[in-house]
């Protein structure tokens, strides 16, 4: 036996979930895998197209280890492309359309993107980006997406057009296949979680099993008709952009969405699955009920118990998980214990909004006291760090060596939120460390936001928690103290939020703001955010609460 213990040519073929749209087009060949607006593709076409565009992309000299960016909503393009720009060999870069041109001008510089895919709507804040890079940093190329934008559109600084592009390229490309298993796939940015955003990369074999494993986790069939409500720049849709292929789903994309627009998209195409932040589970739980069950996945912060109720009571099933960017997918679902079905629905809303146990590809999870490395009592209260290990981490933080080293030890991917294990082996958040808050999905940096605060000639002293939101989750609360000798008049809370305007995101934006004549602080001089928080608590509600 001992003998046999190596791998051989025929057994050590790399995984990558780019073989997936391979498959499809072969099985699912002549099933719709792209519904747009009036435009319809099957996986042969979109196999094709892929194949195609891939072409385009290579002549460009763009190839292994290269990084390209994308910055476009959940339109078709997008879905394309991340099977075109790896099919290369080279790794794809998607950028949150949600963030300001600093922001974007960090990423290109740090990527050194060599390529740069941008929707119509998006050239813009692309093009003050670009202003902002250093003299020494070189511009990506550019190419236009076009869309559903004007005929007659300027294509301005970009080389071609997105579907001049896929027109011009050769269908009988050989994709390049991964050398190992290790090779880079992905490049996908934190957002908000530090003053840089850091990049994480994702190997094809770590996504490969993150793909596989949240579709087993979650229960999807072949061929389910999934709905495009999380952006796909989120973790590449938590690698559903890979899995649905591998299922030869039917991908019902939306540009944007409200409510109204789910509930048609629903009833039109017969949605069986989608995704979520829990502030589209808050849009989805005042409509009417649905004339049938559609799946929801939805992650990134815990859902209200009582938003899953009313969820839960139109039709919708809901699986709670969670995962990090450092995951790419879910590393922890709340799985559902058939012996729940009989408690009362306040009880089972209340075990579903816990995080859950690790998804079967990870090997282990933990919640260690963060001084000693000990795991910490099962009994629900004893809080600790919670900490991974398996296939789909990442392969580490690019050009931070330090970030990575400080993160990934003894043998753990430390992810620096803190929770509570419970009796029966399930794990539930109970807050984040470096005070991340969670608005929407996005994660948002207090010390970002209080940077910002701190600008204003009239603020001595800035501390930023989040507050409940009935509708975000939560939403930046700043408490402010004055300075003695500012004068008069003294800024009003709507000043201080105006004041922010241009300088962060608009999801990062304080969106209420308190005065104090003095901030709690421990003895050491460090503000004490917990007791902040428990004063948010108390606000209740803001008064208004809108996308």
């Amino acid at each position: 036996m001992d003998a046999l213990k190596k791998p051989n040519c025929a057994n050590s073929s790399p995984l990558t979930p780019l073989g997936f749209i391979e498959r499809a087009a072969t099985v699912y060949g002549n099933s719709t895998s792209i519904v747009y607006n009036n435009l319809t593709y099957t996986w042969t076409q979109t196999y094709r197209r892929c194949l195609q565009l891939a072409s385009s992309i290579s002549r460009l000299s763009i190839g292994k280890g290269d990084v390209v960016s994308v910055l476009a909503p959940n339109i078709p393009a997008i879905y394309e492309l991340h099977y075109a720009i790896t099919m290369t060999g080279a790794i794809i870069n998607t950028i949150n359309t949600r963030l300001d041109a600093r922001t974007i001008s960090v990423i290109i510089q740090h990527s050194e993107c060599k390529l740069l895919f941008v929707d119509y709507q998006l050239t813009r804040v692309i093009q003050e980006a670009l202003s902002l890079l250093p003299d020494h940093c070189p511009h990506p190329i550019l190419v236009l997406i076009a869309d559903d934008g004007p005929v007659s559109l300027p294509i301005g600084k970009f080389i071609n057009t997105y579907e001049a592009m896929v027109e011009a390229g050769d269908p009988g490309f050989i994709w390049v296949r991964p050398e190992s298993d290790w090779d880079p796939l992905v490049l996908n940015y934190t957002s908000g979680t530090t003053s840089a955003p850091k990049g994480v990369v994702h190997c094809h074999r770590g996504t490969f099993i993150v793909a596989m494993d949240s579709l087993l986790e979650w229960g999807v069939p072949k061929q389910p008709v999934y709905l495009w409500t999380l952006p796909m720049f989120h973790a590449n849709g938590w690698s559903h952009v890979w899995g649905m292929a591998a299922l030869g789903a039917t991908n019902v994309c939306l540009r944007k969405f409200d409510a109204s627009t789910i509930y048609k998209a629903i009833h039109a195409h017969h949605v069986t699955h989608m995704c979520g932040a829990p502030v589209v589970l808050n849009m989805l739980s005042n409509g009417e009920p649905l004339s049938h069950t559609v799946h929801l996945l939805t992650a990134g912060a815990p859902p209200p118990a009582a938003v899953l109720l009313r969820a839960e009571s139109l039709g919708f099933d809901v699986t709670h998980g969670y995962g990090l960017t450092e995951t790419t997918g879910l590393a922890l679902s709340c799985s559902w214990k058939s012996e729940w079905k009989r408690l009362p629905t306040t009880e089972k809303a209340r075990l579903k909004a816990r995080q859950g146990v690790r998804t079967i590809g990870m090997t282990a999870v933990d919640i260690v006291d963060a001084e000693s490395g000990v795991s910490v009592p099962h009994d629900g209260l004893t809080q600790g760090e919670i900490v991974l290990r398996g296939a789909c981490l990442m392969l580490g933080y690019l050009k931070d060596p330090e970030a990575t080293a400080k993160c990934i030890k003894n043998g753990w991917f430390y992810t620096g939120d803190v929770g509570v294990m419970h009796a029966d082996g399930y794990i539930e958040i109970k807050d984040r460390s470096k005070d991340v808050i969670i608005s929407g999905g996005d994660n948002i940096s207090s010390v970002e936001v209080e940077s910002t605060l701190y600008l204003h000639p009239a603020v001595n002293e800035a501390a930023v928690v989040g507050r409940p939101d009935e509708f975000w989750g939560e939403t930046p609360c700043a408490f402010v103290t004055l300075k003695d000798d500012y004068g008069q008049p003294r800024p009003t809370a709507e000043e201080i939020m105006q004041f922010c305007k241009g300088k962060l995101p608009g999801f990062m934006l304080p969106k209420s703001v308190v005065f104090k004549k003095e901030l709690p602080k421990t003895s050491t001089g460090k503000i004490k955010k917990y007791a902040l928080r428990e004063y948010v608590k108390n606000m209740g509600f803001p008064v208004k609460s809108r996308i």
